[in-house]
């Protein structure tokens, strides 16, 4: 094996174990920021040792040793361990043992201690630009670099996005614990959105040259698979993954072969993925087994299982996608939840019922730079035979949008509102 594929190996297994390995430093140390730190040289020894010694039987679990021995060596040195002492006696023991069972080194308890990682991540205190630059790289594994580029800013100011937010968590003394009783709520809330957040961004992006990144989408399930292991009685855990499962399970028809976007009317049902559609259906059904009243995600989930089980898209239940929506927005009204919910109503009543509706949002004040407000404005105004309106709706879209797929994408509908009837049908 060349140096090139150990190192491979390596960012695979980092990928999988680092979290693991944070969370357990972060229970020992009260402290995320150390955590990190220690996890980090540990990753650097293997970098350094495994190309010539090979890739030990057990990776995670060397990780996991080297991490607790260089925090252990750096307390003595800062003449901290005798604070620490109570703490971590057990790890003393490990590391004056010559031979240490490294399996050994994989505590029983580490669902909790990624579950206390995840809120702690995902705390309120921090802002939401912080906390999912914090969960990408103590969950994801992602380098600085890496999330500079998903979230479309300079790598420096991630850097200090990070650095801060660890600062703001040990200055506050956040306790490194999973939240009790009304607390827990909020907390999970926080926890939702942040990986919601980035299966979005990953789902849609909000900028760039490419319309899907699909590895966001797949950091935000693997976490909420996590979770969802982790937090079995949470019925919202379960719709938000249910939720993305579905989503996910149509990223192969939604981008062309130049990587142009493809609408959801317009996609090729059969490339829709049925193993992650089986495994979204189950989980909404977990979701409601728990709770039969069913929470924002659920809902939504239970908005995208319509479409999930149409063979075509003529056969999708568009009354009952606009009674899901009328739930969700008495639920948790919005306007994004409007907006979705004009859709909703112009499949299922006519584009006319869509438009009314629409035509209410036009001043609300959170849309005024949101794109899909004209866009969808537009296809209904189109769908009615109003081609001049039609047309200037596209143009303020394309305006608004960072994205340059979707840019040429709503640019093309402009020009074809321009051709004349035929030409304007999507």
């Amino acid at each position: 094996m060349t140096a090139s594929d150990i190192h491979r190996r390596i960012d695979a297994v980092w990928r999988i174990e680092s979290a693991k390995i944070i969370a357990r430093l972060a229970r020992m140390l009260r402290d995320v920021g150390l955590a990190e730190e220690f996890a980090q040289d540990a990753l650097v020894a293997a970098l350094e040792s495994w190309p010539a010694s090979g890739i030990p039987d057990n990776p995670g679990a060397w990780l996991m040793a080297t991490a607790k021995h260089r925090a252990i060596d750096r307390l003595r040195r800062n003449k901290l361990l005798e604070r620490k002492h109570t703490q971590l006696g057990y790890e003393m023991e490990l590391q004056q043992n010559s031979q240490p069972e490294l399996d050994a080194a994989i505590d029983d308890d580490v669902g909790d201690d990624l579950l206390r990682l995840i809120f702690t991540a995902c705390h309120p205190l921090l802002s939401t630009e912080a906390r999912l630059a914090l969960t990408l790289r103590l969950l994801g594994g992602l380098t600085t670099e890496e999330i500079a580029r998903a979230c479309l800013v300079p790598e420096p100011t991630i850097a200090q996005r990070i650095v801060r937010a660890k600062r703001t968590l040990a200055e506050a003394r956040i306790p490194f614990e999973v939240p009790r009783g009304d607390e827990l709520g909020a907390r999970l809330a926080s926890v939702l959105e942040v990986i919601y957040l980035i299966f979005n961004e990953g789902y849609s992006a909000t900028a760039g040259d490419d319309w899907m990144r699909p590895a966001l989408c797949h950091d935000a399930l693997r976490l909420g698979r996590i979770l969802a292991e982790l937090a079995v009685n949470e019925p919202e855990v379960h719709g938000l993954v249910a939720l993305m499962e579905i989503q996910a399970s149509r990223a192969n028809a939604r981008v062309g072969p130049n990587g142009e976007p493809i609408l959801l009317l317009d996609q090729n049902r059969a490339r829709w993925d049925q193993l992650l559609i089986r495994r979204g259906l189950a989980a909404l059904e977990r979701a409601t087994a728990l709770d039969g009243a069913l929470g924002p995600y659920a809902l939504q989930a239970a908005i995208a299982a319509c479409h999930a089980r149409a063979h075509t898209a003529e056969q999708t239940d568009w009354p009952r996608i606009a009674a899901l929506y009328d739930a969700l927005a008495q639920l948790m009204p919005s306007p994004i939840v409007e907006l979705n919910r004009a859709v909703a109503l112009a499949m299922a009543f006519g584009p006319a019922a869509g438009l009314e509706l629409v035509d209410t949002l036009t001043s609300e004040v959170s849309l005024k730079n949101y794109h899909l407000l004209p866009s969808v404005r537009g296809d209904l105004l189109l769908k009615l035979g109003r081609f001049d309106e039609a047309r200037s709706e596209f143009e303020r879209a394309a305006g608004l949008t960072r994205n340059t797929r979707e840019r040429d994408f709503l640019l093309g509908r402009t020009a074809a509102c321009a051709q004349g009837p035929e030409s304007a049908t999507p």
